[in-house]
Parts: C-alpha cells; structure tokens; sequence
C-alpha cells in the first residue's frame, strides 16, 4: 500500500519531517496501511476458510471483501484530500497514536 511507502518517505525527508502536522499525517497514514494490511490478510483467510467449505459462502465473503477494498480506497482519497486542505482529520484507533508520535 502506498500510504505505507509515503509515510516514511515524508518521515525521512528533512523539509517535512520537521512540520508537526505533516509528521501527524505521515504517522497516522503507516499506521493506517498497517491495519489496513493486517485486516485484509484476516479477512483472505476468512474467505479461504468459507470457500473450502462452501463456495456460496466463499464467494459472498469475496463480495464483502471487494466491498471493504473499496471502503479502504474512498477512505484514502478522503484523507488525502483533508490533508491537501490542511485539514487535521484523526481517525479513532491509528489517529491518537499518530498524535504520540508526532
């Protein structure tokens, strides 16, 4: 995910990491890719698991997965957006963590 690769480049860069919002935004966007990454292996297993045993049920569970993928997707254009505007949106669980770190 490029929220992940982003992230740590404006993290490593010496213009922006010394700006305190850009390093909030570029903490909480890998924090975000993390748990985004660790949802969607979960929820592969999960479809692996509901197609072996019916493939209904496995095909259902790709369908909500697609879904999720483009949950994850607006999500991203959002923040982008906020953040373009200059706009300090925290997310609930990765946002106050970001806010530690920056």
């Amino acid at each position: 995910m490029l929220g992940f690769i982003t992230g740590i480049i404006f993290l490593a860069l010496a213009p922006y990491n010394q700006s305190r919002p850009v390093r909030f935004h570029a903490f909480q966007s890998i924090f975000l890719s993390v748990a985004v990454i660790v949802i969607g292996i979960g929820l592969g297993i999960i479809s692996m698991l509901l197609l072996a045993i019916s493939f209904w049920l496995g095909t259902l569970w790709g369908l909500l997965q697609m879904l999720y993928g483009l949950a994850v997707f607006v999500l991203w254009l959002y923040m982008m957006l906020k953040s373009y505007q200059g706009h300090k949106v925290v997310l609930p669980i990765v946002g106050p963590l970001a806010e530690k770190q920056a």
